[in-house]
């Protein structure tokens, strides 16, 4: 059985992980096992979906490129979580990560976004500096109990903010063309969510982008 605050190896954490299919969602997050608590709608879900469906199109739209939904990670050896969301690229296209003989995910993806309620989650220490270490290029979390998004990409080593254009839409560097229109998402407005990435899907750098082999 899988408690919280056990420490353990990653490969004790998937036997007893794989023994409790009723349970959801637990992460071992630098030996320690995490099992957060029961997932709320507007606090975690519905938030979820929103940056789930502008995911998912910028995917639509370019060859190479995946996204996945609270699939388990293999990070390390003392590190598998289980991200809300992520994006990467596929190996023939420079990517990172790889899929096991037993269908994970191994390896740091290049996007990956966490939905959390407050500054004080462990997505954003313990868990953040494990993305960080094992280098997952961008890391984006909603902090959905202050109303806040903070995006960083990995830079010489270190987390560093992504810095909003005057308009406020924060843009990929890994991604081009994955563009988010900050204040749309916060209030919900789906449509303009969609519609900036639309103007990020339409830019000579995402064209650029596909061209790439």
């Amino acid at each position: 059985m899988l408690e919280a605050g056990d420490r353990l190896s990653r490969a004790e954490f998937e036997r007893r992980y794989e023994r409790m299919p009723h349970l959801k969602k637990a992460e071992l997050i630098e030996g320690i096992v995490y099992m957060p608590s029961p997932i709320r709608a507007r606090k975690h879900s519905l938030p979820q979906m929103l940056l789930a469906g502008w995911l998912l199109n910028y995917a639509s739209e370019t060859p190479g490129v995946e996204g996945a939904d609270n699939s388990t990670v293999r990070l390390d050896l003392d590190n598998e979580p289980q991200p809300d969301l992520m994006l990467f690229k596929l190996p023939e296209r420079g990517g990172q990560t790889r899929f096991s003989a037993d269908d994970y995910i191994e390896g740091a993806p290049e996007l990956v976004v966490e939905i959390v309620g407050s500054s004080s989650a462990y997505d954003l220490h313990a868990k953040k500096e494990a993305y960080r270490r094992n280098g997952v290029r961008e890391y984006l979390a909603w902090i959905t109990g202050q109303q806040r998004l903070v995006w960083w990409e990995l830079q010489e080593g270190e987390f560093q903010e992504i810095v909003p254009m005057a308009d406020g839409v924060l843009k990929s560097a890994v991604f081009p063309g994955l563009w988010l229109d900050v204040q749309a998402l916060l209030r919900g407005d789906k449509k303009a969510v969609l519609a900036m990435l639309r103007l990020g899907l339409d830019s000579p750098e995402h064209r650029a982008f596909l061209t790439v082999s």
